[in-house]
């Protein structure tokens, strides 16, 4: 009997209303009830996540990669939240249809301050139907921000530069802005090495010594299809001035500064072993001979005599 009292009293204290929403009465029972909702929304879209992107990481199909995986995942997660928050406001008896009656007051706020929100939230939605820009992709964009697109959210796009910065970069930058994505249809990319060397200096040996360095940088594709070449490109005011032409494989692509640096150090090391100069900036003195002329100098000035 004991155990039926404080069953009772637990199921009054559930079912006593806490405040009236909309006409409708909020109950402790009806909260937790929409709390478990919640969750269940959150672990499903977590679920079907971890199960896309496994499904994607073991399927030879190419039509079910990861980018798609992700972009997929993305776009069910926020549609079961969104199904979430219905399913609760409905359970709490908010009415639903007076949201039509606010809808122009949402408008007028949108346009004075949630603007740029709102459209980060659609650009991001079109990234992720679109999969012009997919994670992992390595991009420059035209605010000057560099590196590898490590998350897309649902208003920023995190994107990792390679001194391991994080930049939060709003959606909307890239669908309203230039995007150079350097891995979007191709893991490689070819490089122009841009290097010197004295007036004089064979070109035969500038090219063995150019393409010997090119062999020496681990990373750089060169094949039949790919070769290095060797470009005279100006005639300097000290120097001739060459390019090596590589091809950069998936890793050296997305570090452009060190693909640079690793040629130039090889390029460096091959014409120093074959006594190839490499000039500094020289300039010539020509001073020409004249005639000193000295004015005479006036008096000091002093008492007439």
């Amino acid at each position: 009997m004991h155990a039926d009292t404080w069953l009772s009293h637990l199921v009054a204290l559930f079912s006593q209303p806490m405040l009236s929403l909309g006409g409708a009465e909020l109950t402790l029972a009806r909260l937790l009830t929409v709390c478990v909702v919640a969750a269940m929304a959150w672990l499903l879209s977590r679920g079907i996540e971890r199960g896309l992107r496994g499904l994607a990481q073991g399927s030879a199909h190419p039509s079910l990669s990861e980018s798609t995986a992700y972009a997929l995942s993305r776009i069910l997660r926020y549609a079961i939240w969104m199904a979430a928050v219905v399913v609760g406001m409905d359970y709490l008896g908010v009415n639903l249809s007076s949201f039509a009656l606010v809808g122009g007051a949402i408008g007028v706020g949108i346009g004075f301050g949630l603007q740029n929100i709102f459209s980060n939230f659609i650009s991001g939605l079109v990234l992720l139907a679109e999969q012009t820009l997919k994670v992992g992709d390595f991009v420059d964009l035209q605010s000057g921000v560099m590196g590898r697109v490590a998350e897309i959210g649902i208003r920023y796009t995190r994107v990792t530069t390679n001194d391991a910065v994080d930049v939060i970069v709003p959606n909307s930058e890239f669908i309203n802005g230039r995007v150079t994505n350097w891995t979007f249809s191709e893991r490689k990319r070819r490089i122009h090495v841009r290097f010197g060397v004295a007036y004089g200096s064979d070109k035969e040996r500038v090219r063995e010594a150019a393409l010997a360095a090119a062999d020496t940088v681990e990373g750089l594709i060169i094949n039949a299809t790919h070769p290095a070449e060797v470009w005279l490109v100006n005639f300097g005011d000290s120097s001739l001035d060459f390019e090596l032409v590589v091809w950069a494989g998936a890793t050296l692509m997305m570090t452009p500064a060190r693909a640079q640096a690793l040629c130039l150090w090889a390029l460096e090391t091959e014409l120093s072993r074959r006594q190839i100069e490499i000039p500094f900036p020289q300039r010539d003195l020509h001073i020409r001979s004249g005639v000193l002329k000295v004015e005479p100098t006036s008096p000091a000035p002093g008492p007439k005599p």
